[in-house]
């Protein structure tokens, strides 16, 4: 076990938006940092965005500028594929145990691509959410920071790893890794652990393991974006059938007293910017959207009324009560709440609104941290235990950011 030190240090759990502003803030005004990140790769959840708020931006505009904040700031070290497996002490002075797993590629991967050409085994590409397979060694996505392949050694033969050592010609292969823990001594810590969409399995009458046709909005993303599974292009999985009709339904999950009770803010507005990437490609294809409430706070409200003017864009106000699966897509049937009438409607891709749950959840009690009937965590200034993001509440990106700062000058005061 290795311990590292510094004084008024501070740790910031997460390498997302929230996470990034939050180290940037605190090393640049002098703060020593340490950044922590469980995925090999720094950019959480908006990194696998198509755009986001407020300007619709492609992922690479907020976070290529952080990334190089991050190179020009030597006050920041940065762990990728860590956790936090225990935390102990007080304000000015905690002890965290940290544990990273085997990357199995050292620092001098170049990212050259020799060894991904000579993989023969594959493995499920969780950057793109199961849909599509990445080689057993492979870079995340095309901008992951830092920029080093990983590599899958479950998944390898023997004959395998010996054809990817040798097509390195950098030395760079090294299956004898294995998991390190080290100790850091910090002053105060951070927790912007981000959050996961709600597992859309838990709700019966969605029917999302039942057809191809259902899928969630994070997978729209991935399904919208240029560097996705289907390189920017809206296909139905399964048949990469071009969709004639969409569907959405809100709040899947969400303020749902069995699942998650409280509204997971963003699903709306998610939403209706997916609306614009369907009208992209496809502009004359009905659209469904299944509501409760639309909520699209302050500046919104104009963005709403726009898609909502759209004659090919229908907004039903019901909670839908169930999805049937057809043998091409799918029937959502729903009880319209302002005429009272049931209705059902045959759509080629159902997209589940799914709410945000924080991440941390199930690790919050084993850490000792403070959380809330939801599980979010509660921040304490004075025990120098901060929350940032959507690790504190359900946020959008600008909110986050903004929480982030304020985590940063709280854990700064802390740490002294």
């Amino acid at each position: 076990m290795t311990e590292q030190s510094a004084s008024g240090a501070v740790l910031v759990v997460g390498g997302g938006i929230s996470g990034l502003t939050a180290a940037l803030e605190a090393a640049e005004v002098g703060n020593d940092v340490f950044l922590i990140e469980k995925n090999p790769y720094l950019g959480g959840r908006v990194a696998q965005l198509n755009q986001y708020f407020p300007k619709l931006c492609p992922p690479s505009c907020g976070l290529e500028i952080n990334f190089k904040r991050l190179n020009d700031n030597r006050g920041i070290r940065v762990y990728t594929m860590t956790s936090v497996k225990s935390v102990s002490g007080s304000a000015g002075s905690y002890e965290v145990t940290c544990e990273t797993a085997p990357r199995y590629v050292n620092s001098n991967c170049t990212c050259c691509g020799d060894c991904e050409e000579v993989c023969a085994e594959e493995r499920d590409d969780d950057f793109n959410l199961g849909m599509g397979k990445t080689k057993a060694i492979y870079r995340p996505h095309e901008m992951s920071y830092p920029m080093k392949y990983v590599l899958d050694k479950d998944v390898c033969s023997a004959d395998t790893l010996d054809k990817i050592k040798a097509a390195c010609k950098y030395d760079a292969i090294d299956t004898d890794m294995e998991t390190k823990t080290f100790t850091l001594n910090v002053g105060a810590v951070v927790w912007a652990t981000g959050w996961n969409p709600y597992d859309p399995t838990k709700m019966d009458n969605l029917k999302y393991n039942e057809s191809d046709a259902i899928i969630t909005n994070m997978q729209m993303e991935r399904l919208a974006a240029s560097n996705g599974p289907t390189n920017g292009k809206i296909l139905r999985p399964g048949d990469d059938k071009e969709p004639e009709s969409f569907g959405f339904v809100q709040c899947a999950g969400s303020r749902d007293e069995n699942h998650l009770e409280y509204c997971s803010y963003i699903c709306c507005m998610a939403t209706m910017k997916q609306i614009t990437y369907i009208r992209e490609r496809y502009p004359e294809a009905p659209i469904y959207v299944f509501y409760i409430d639309i909520r699209t706070p302050g500046k919104y409200e104009k963005f709403r009324e726009k898609l909502m003017a759209d004659p090919n864009t229908h907004f039903i106000k019901g909670k839908v009560a169930d999805i049937i699966p057809e043998t091409e897509g799918v029937t959502v049937v729903a009880e319209n709440a302002v005429t009272g009438m049931k209705v059902q409607q045959k759509v080629d891709l159902c997209i589940l609104a799914t709410g945000m749950e924080p991440a941390i959840k199930s690790q919050a009690a084993g850490l000792g941290l403070d959380v809330d009937s939801n599980g979010f965590v509660v921040s304490d200034a004075d025990k120098g235990m901060i929350s940032a993001g959507c690790a504190k509440k359900a946020a959008d990106v600008v909110t986050s950011a903004q929480s982030a700062t304020a985590a940063a000058l709280k854990a700064i005061q802390a740490a002294k």
